[in-house]
């Protein structure tokens, strides 16, 4: 098929419409309006349920309803949205079922404001609800890669039972970029023997998340726990590049993984050994490649859109073994790849330190280049 130009939230709604979206329940928020009224229009004309809810907590709550009957459900939104949900998805989760989850971030905390912000790191991927869940989260850093991981989002959510959530900030979402759409594909019309049905003769199906006997709860916990072990080893997606030979690493993903592969390049023309990882799947994160560059690298660094929330992550991983330091703009900002040039540079010239919190040297740089004090 051809490729056509098409911005982010439209890619991945019409994505998600051929590859056999049945119901879909949200509620407006910007800046990923646009993925909810392409669905407004096109799920009616299709014979499919679009529901605009009355607040994100309905929506939720509707996608577990949904989620119930075996067939594919997704809802949209953008980081405060995705706070109201948590319960929601903490109960999904309980329940076992499949679902997809859009999340277009935006500039923070509190309403904060439209602009992309990778500030919903530790709430996708850390967990923002209660007990003890798993999401599987997808990043991607391109209009082509939203729309392949949005496919991929609805197959590894009925492979596994579990929600799938596609984190992209909020340029990618209103970014235009030629992408090639995957065919419609037909409507499946048999239900998953674990589905709430209506079908005569048959046994009675309950899905619930009510487990008020705690080693019960703690068996289906359990079950839940090895099923994360198999996409932990199975399910980890991430790109390399110039790794080969480098002696720094950059991380980063998403959008601003894209921008730092802009400085990487440049980088590279003036002589420096730097290369970059981006991770695609941030739940599961790609451990062992990050393990695999410890050995080889002088050190790491780490790149987002936020104050530093998978520089845990990855220091947690380099295990004091070899610097790390940390370059991101925060609000709704994003770092220019000029930038992240600097980081690089900087790191080459050192001194290198394993002492100390890289994010208050970072303060320090960043403080003085906007000029604004406590």
């Amino acid at each position: 098929m051809a490729k056509e130009l098409i911005k982010g939230n439209i890619a991945v709604a019409e994505t998600a419409l051929r590859v056999g979206l049945v119901s879909y329940f949200g509620y407006p928020i910007t800046p990923q309006t646009e993925l909810l009224e392409h669905l407004s229009a096109r799920m009616p004309d299709l014979g499919r349920a679009f529901v605009q809810a009355e607040s994100e907590l309905g929506a939720i709550n509707m996608v577990y309803g949904a989620a119930c009957t075996g067939h594919r459900t997704m809802t949209s939104s953008s980081s405060p949205g995705i706070s109201l949900m948590m319960e929601g998805i903490s109960y999904i989760s309980g329940t076992e079922l499949p679902a997809v989850i859009v999340n277009v971030v935006r500039g923070g905390p509190g309403l904060g404001n439209i602009a992309p912000s990778q500030g919903d790191y530790n709430q996708m991927v850390h967990g923002g609800g209660h007990g003890e869940y798993h999401l599987l989260v997808l990043a991607p850093a391109s209009v082509q890669e939203a729309v392949e991981l949005t496919a991929l989002a609805f197959d590894l959510a009925e492979k596994y039972r579990t929600i799938v959530a596609i984190m992209m900030d909020g340029s990618l979402g209103q970014m235009m970029e030629p992408a090639e759409l995957p065919p419609f594909v037909p409507l499946r019309e048999e239900v998953p023997d674990w589905a709430v049905k209506a079908i005569p003769g048959k046994p009675r199906v309950v899905l619930s998340s009510i487990n008020i006997d705690p080693p019960a709860q703690e068996r289906f916990n359990l079950r839940n726990e090895l099923k994360w072990q198999k996409i932990r080893r199975d399910e980890v997606r991430f790109r390399e590049y110039y790794l080969e030979d480098a002696e720094y690493v950059v991380v980063g993903y998403g959008t601003v993984g894209r921008i730092a592969l802009s400085a990487v390049r440049t980088a590279r023309e003036k002589g420096i050994k730097v290369g970059l990882l981006r991770p695609i799947t941030l739940k599961p994160f790609p451990v062992e490649a990050v393990e695999r560059l410890v050995p080889q690298a002088k050190a790491f660094l780490v790149t987002e859109a936020n104050n530093g929330m998978m520089l845990d992550d990855i220091r947690g991983l380099v295990k004091g073994l070899k610097p790390v330091e940390f370059y991101g703009r925060m609000g709704g900002v994003l770092p220019y790849p000029d930038e992240i040039l600097d980081a690089i540079e900087a790191l080459v010239k050192g001194p290198l330190t394993l002492e100390g919190d890289p994010r208050d040297r970072w303060l320090a740089v960043l403080e003085q280049k906007i000029g604004v004090g406590v």
